[in-house]
């Protein structure tokens, strides 16, 4: 369920490629059985493959994962959160626009 672009974030993997990474990633947080989730997936790769190179983008299959999903407190999927520098800067709940999602990477990417 994912584009060329978009990475699979892992228990194992989390810490590496979102917390310590430098500048912007986007996270998906999904589960397969969600309708809401599968509807926000083609956008989620959209934002990954236009904006390879500046913003890393990716998903946490809340089901496989769950100790992300409590660690990061995610009562309801699909929540997307970007982080920057390791910390959160902003938390979607439930569908979100692809405009409103590039309009909080580029303001990340600006500052």
């Amino acid at each position: 369920m994912a584009g060329a672009n978009t990475k699979t974030f892992t228990d194992a993997n989390f810490q590496q490629e979102v917390i310590e990474a430098a500048g912007p990633v986007l996270v998906d947080f999904w589960a397969e059985w969600c309708m809401p989730c599968k509807a926000l997936g083609p956008t989620i790769d959209e934002l990954a493959n236009e904006n390879a190179g500046k913003v890393k983008v990716g998903k946490v299959d809340t089901d496989a994962n769950p100790s992300l999903a409590t660690q990061f407190s995610i009562s309801a999927i699909p929540t997307v959160i970007l982080f920057k520098d390791g910390e959160i800067k902003e938390r979607f709940v439930g569908l979100r626009s692809k405009r409103d999602l590039q309009a909080s990477l580029d303001a990340c990417l600006k500052g």
